[in-house]
């Protein structure tokens, strides 16, 4: 009665039957059954003004920025270079200069991989990472290692979920030159207390990278505040398009860091002799950008700034409490990922079924889950499991699909047990 009656609550406080009609595609049906999107942690849905964003670009004022003289190519360039302030403002970085462009966190995490990991990292040296991060937070560190003869260190997890904080302190050393941390795993939906550990690290004058790309569509970060030296994040997991995304770098580490790669747009002067470099951040942004998507990511951060944020996040966080113990009543399913402190993100396997069966009838359900190791196997082998089902929602989810979603898994245990 007490999960009712919250329920009803925060369905006056946030309405998100009149959201959903933002997003055209969460009216489509599957197999001829309406549509319940549960795998948002993958990417998110796209509000029309995204679309109609990347339509009014394409039709009316399609061109290549900077230097262009004509008409055009200035209105392009104004477009592109708003997107760059609206980046600082949401996510409160001192300078425009601070936010690079990317192709999204993988390229992010990639670029100080390479240019700060050129310039400060060495033969004995350690990068210290977690042990629920993505595969795009563990791998460009191996390359770097292996490059450099460094060595990468792993603060461990529990069972449920949570990083041993208790043994940060005991993994810094003077041979660590970098922390780079998820802030929210997309496998388990645990929040990790980012926060502390940046202020941990900077006691001992290590830098720290976050990965926010679970994080930025639910809640609002503040860089400053968190006193990060880098933030990765992409823009598909934030209602924008694939294939762009920002790093957010401390000016000062900017400045010092090489460019990642080579080519126009990055240099000042170019010569057979010598070639000098542009500024911060045009020297990390090589070659003609994603110009109509860093456009359409400015209108997916005014959706953003439009929404009531509060009440979306109170909305996700009921929705999450509810899916828990819908599905925590459900025999033979066990939850994995059962932190104090979680994103709506709800992950299980079934005694005796496999995750991938159990997404496949489901999507004949017309209910779309991911299934797997989500591309944290490290995750996977510390549990003792091959992999999960993941339902991951976000504040146009509703109390219904989740109905629909505890109902499935229960008519996919009664078949597929069998």
């Amino acid at each position: 009665m007490e999960r009712e009656r919250e329920t009803e609550s925060v369905k006056e406080i946030f309405n998100a039957e009149k959201i959903r009609l933002d997003f055209p595609v969460l009216s489509e049906t599957a197999y001829g059954k309406p549509l319940a999107y549960f795998d948002n942690a993958a990417t998110s849905q796209k509000p029309r003004a995204v679309i109609y964003c990347l339509n009014d670009y394409y039709s009316h004022y399609n061109a290549n920025i900077h230097r262009g003289v004509h008409f055009l190519s200035q209105k392009a360039s104004q477009a592109f270079d708003d997107v760059r302030v609206k980046i600082q403002h949401f996510i409160n970085a001192s300078s425009e200069r601070e936010i690079i462009f990317t192709r999204g966190t993988t390229e992010s995490i990639n670029l100080v991989a390479s240019t700060f990991g050129r310039k400060f990292i060495g033969a004995g040296d350690e990068i210290i990472i977690t042990a629920m991060e993505h595969h795009s937070n563990i791998v460009p560190w191996q390359m770097l290692c292996e490059e450099k003869q460094a060595k990468l260190k792993v603060i461990p997890m529990t069972d449920s979920g949570e990083l041993c904080m208790d043994q940060l302190n005991d993994l810094i050393t003077e041979k660590t030159k970098l922390i780079s941390v998820v802030h929210t795993s997309n496998s388990l939906g645990t929040i990790n207390p980012v926060k502390e550990m940046i202020q941990i690290a900077h006691q001992h004058g290590v830098p720290v990278l976050i990965d926010a790309a679970q994080s930025i569509a639910h809640e609002p970060l503040d860089v400053q505040d968190l006193d990060c030296d880098f933030l990765a994040f992409s823009g598909h997991k934030m209602f924008g398009p694939t294939g762009v995304g920002c790093l957010y770098g401390k000016l000062d580490w900017l400045e010092k860091m090489p460019p990642y790669q080579g080519g126009g747009e990055m240099i000042h002067s170019v010569s057979f002799e010598k070639t000098t470099y542009n500024e911060v951040p045009f020297k990390f942004e090589a070659g003609t950008p994603n110009i109509a998507d860093v456009i359409a990511l400015g209108a997916a951060v005014d959706y953003l700034n439009n929404l009531d944020r509060d009440a979306a996040l109170h909305h996700e966080q009921v929705l999450l409490r509810y899916a828990t113990e819908k599905l925590s009543a459900i025999p033979h399913v066990r939850l994995i990922g059962t932190s104090r402190h979680k994103t709506s993100v709800v992950s299980f396997v079934i005694d005796g079924v496999n995750a991938l069966d159990v997404g496949m009838y489901l999507d004949t359900l017309g209910i779309a889950v991911r299934t797997g190791h989500h591309c944290t196997e490290p995750v996977m082998n510390r549990l003792g499991i091959p992999g999960t089902v993941r339902a991951s929602f976000m504040f146009y989810n509703t109390f219904e699909e989740i109905d629909r979603l505890a109902e499935g898994i229960k008519k996919a245990i009664g078949l597929l047990r069998k």
